[in-house]
């Protein structure tokens, strides 16, 4: 297979470019600002109003800003209550609303018999990854600083991007995030309903080491043949194998058919 020619400034533009058709139009700079804060404005003062009634809009604006500075990671509903200043009853309501409005998605955490330890907190993504980049101030010149988070961004982009293709995809297949009791996780578990898993890591970076597929070994050891593979999405160009069923692959192959079985 040819280079991926995509790089890692590629897909940080393509994650705050995000899937809305008025965003996708715009240039990036002021007029794509624009539009991502007039449409947290209507989300406030029109489509949440028109389901349940907020007292104080301020709360759900800063709601929003600490979701997407927590997406991609877990739902502890106590933490994020916390963080803004709300009853957590207050703040399950609010969870409820912006995901039935599909602003947010929940993903439920996977567990198996084989696999006891594992925790039942979800993870949180921002259904469009350039809303959320834009809630956190992120843009394409900020995302070249070293120090700039764009793990996270990736990871929601990228999940983001699993999820939207299982919707029409022909299979019984459910994604779930991993996580157990001694921190080994995988990103993404991607259970079929025969029980057979495929996982998917996330890295943001442009290489990528052995210790990368440290929750995929995991998972292959307590599985067994339940284990078809286990792949790390990363933004460099190759695709590498890791060992048995293991590999490294572009980011891009969530989207180019055909990328995942070659050699």
């Amino acid at each position: 297979m040819r280079p991926c020619p995509l790089r890692k400034r590629d897909y940080v533009d393509r994650a705050l470019r995000g899937g809305y058709p008025e965003a996708v139009r715009r240039d990036p700079g002021r007029r794509r600002n624009r539009f991502f804060d007039s449409y947290v404005t209507d989300l406030i003062t029109r489509d949440v109003r028109q389901i349940s009634d907020i007292e104080r809009p301020a709360e759900m604006r800063r709601l929003l800003s600490v979701i997407a500075a927590r997406m991609g990671g877990l739902a502890v509903v106590q933490s994020i209550a916390g963080d803004v200043g709300l009853p957590r009853m207050t703040l399950s309501r609010y969870l409820d609303l912006l995901e039935l409005i599909f602003v947010i998605k929940r993903i439920p955490a996977w567990s198996s018999n084989l696999t006891r330890r594992a925790i039942s907190t979800p993870k949180l993504i921002v259904t469009d990854s350039g809303l959320g980049g834009r809630l956190i101030g992120m843009s394409p010149d900020r995302a070249r600083d070293v120090t700039a988070p764009i793990g996270p961004l990736l990871e929601n982009f990228a999940i983001g991007e699993v999820a939207r293709q299982l919707t029409w995809a022909n299979e019984s297949v459910q994604l779930f995030p991993y996580r157990d009791r001694d921190k080994i996780e995988v990103d993404v578990v991607l259970e079929h309903a025969s029980g057979e898993v495929i996982g998917l890591e996330i890295k943001a970076a442009e290489t990528v080491r052995g210790d990368d597929f440290r929750g995929l070994r995991h998972l292959a050891d307590r599985l067994g043949a339940r284990f078809r593979a286990g792949f790390v999405l990363y933004t460099g160009e190759q695709i590498l194998p890791f060992g048995e069923k293991l590999r490294a692959l572009p980011m891009a192959s969530l989207w180019m058919l055909g990328t995942a079985t070659q050699s």
